[in-house]
């Protein structure tokens, strides 16, 4: 199961957040349901960050949402947001493999 988040900071609040980002990756790739954690931060004007994250199953995303960590991501990242997080569930449909990527 994938999880996709998106949030836009506050102008200047960029830094802030990707240091709460890089403190909270390390502990969560160390949850046994984590199968894989990413983040990315936009190029042009770097205000918007977008998670990806991949979860053995459902039960095993609820858990890392109830873990201090993750508790506490949240809590300090909502200081720094413009708008409230968007978070998309989603279930792969195609698997593509390198070579077909390219064609």
């Amino acid at each position: 199961m994938d999880f996709f988040a998106k949030f836009v900071v506050r102008e200047g609040m960029e830094g802030e957040a990707e240091k709460a980002l890089r403190e909270v990756l390390g502990p969560t790739r160390k949850e046994a349901g984590c199968v894989g954690i990413e983040a990315y931060r936009q190029v042009r004007g770097g205000k918007v960050f977008i998670i990806h994250s991949e979860w053995k199953d459902e039960a095993a995303f609820e858990y890392h949402a109830s873990l201090p960590h993750t508790v506490r991501f949240i809590e300090r990242v909502k200081g720094l947001v413009e708008k409230e997080f968007e978070m998309t569930r989603t279930e792969k449909i195609a698997e593509v493999a390198s070579d077909e990527w390219r064609e």
